[in-house]
């Protein structure tokens, strides 16, 4: 036992765990990187995908098995096991095969870290509804919202359009790039493809619905608590993001803290508050979900009427808000080392 802590030996963990950190924060970056490149190529085979299809499954498996309407809420624990499981399983695997050089594991790891991150698809889906917003399509521009909103959208104005795209992008900026960069941060790319799937559940099955108001149950919950750390730093990134863009900061962070309450999630408003105070306009209201009105607090002041140009302002702004999570949250690992 007397030479388990020589100083060779203790040099030895040492240096690797300060080789494991910096690698982690490399791979990291590269994956940022990627995303904001390459996006998320309609053609690519998207881990998602087969995320969303074990889901389907499972989901299948369960309606198939189980006995009453009630006995959903608890098949509702198998529903988020299975794809939540299955996805940090095979994630480990795939790295675990690319170890055989270090150069591959880091390359392979990045990889899966930027198709977790959907920065740039969420700009490119924004500004498509901007375009078509500019030509005065507001029919069109109606069916290019409901690609990426879970509202109805068929008597849309154009003012709550635009809400629901600055309302959208918001809201996934910490879904599709803060989360995941916090759990690949702490977790490497099994933690970041983990939180996908988790997120993913919410988005097929957490809705407070007939449908799954009990299969749907836990998939929830948990994915608010998921999200329950990285919202509340996005009320940290977002102004100061909004500093960089030359929008109000502390209006930023004044509003994401005093409206944190507005909202049915206990996270949203975080990201959709430091938004509104950023830009100067108000979210929130009355929307219509699977045929039924559900109202919504109001988020931020209505200083003004909010305009098209709003969605580019809030592509700029998550911009920013994801490159500060990159930044703050390497210099924290650097210090954690």
């Amino acid at each position: 036992m007397g030479n388990l802590f020589t100083p060779q030996v203790t040099s030895t963990v040492v240096f690797t765990v300060i080789g494991y950190s910096f690698a982690n924060i490399l791979i990291m970056i590269l994956g940022y990187i990627m995303d904001l490149v390459f996006g998320d190529p309609y053609w690519f085979p998207h881990p998602v995908r087969f995320i969303g299809k074990l889901i389907s499954k499972t989901e299948k498996f369960i309606r198939k098995h189980a006995k009453s309407e009630k006995s959903l809420k608890y098949w509702g624990i198998l529903m988020w096991l299975v794809p939540v499981v299955t996805t940090a399983l095979v994630t480990a695997l795939i790295v675990k095969i690319a170890s055989f050089n270090k150069y591959v594991e880091i390359f392979v790891s990045a990889f899966i870290i930027y198709t977790t991150l959907s920065t740039k698809c969420l700009k490119d889906e924004a500004t498509k509804i901007y375009n078509v917003l500019e030509t005065g399509d507001i029919k069109k521009s109606r069916v290019q919202l409901s690609y990426i909103v879970g509202r109805d959208t068929t008597n849309l104005s154009q003012s709550e359009i635009i809400r629901a795209t600055v309302e959208t992008v918001a809201e996934n900026t910490v879904d599709g790039t803060i989360s995941p960069m916090f759990y690949g941060f702490l977790f490497g790319p099994v933690g970041a493809m983990t939180y996908k799937a988790i997120n993913t559940l919410d988005s097929m099955v957490g809705y407070k619905n007939d449908k799954y108001l009990n299969l749907g149950c836990v998939s929830a919950k948990l994915d608010d608590v998921a999200n329950f750390i990285p919202a509340r730093l996005t009320a940290i990134f977002m102004p100061l993001g909004a500093f960089l863009c030359g929008m109000n900061g502390l209006n930023s962070f004044k509003i994401a803290i005093r409206d944190r309450k507005n909202h049915k999630s206990p996270n949203c408003a975080f990201a959709e508050g430091a938004a509104a105070g950023a830009i100067g306009v108000q979210l929130g209201g009355t929307n219509i979900y699977f045929g039924k009105e559900v109202y919504k607090p109001t988020i931020g002041d209505k200083k003004r009427e909010l305009e098209n140009y709003d969605i580019v302002r809030m592509n700029k702004l998550m911009y920013a808000t994801t490159a500060n999570a990159l930044l703050i949250l390497s210099a924290l690992f650097c210090i954690m080392i």
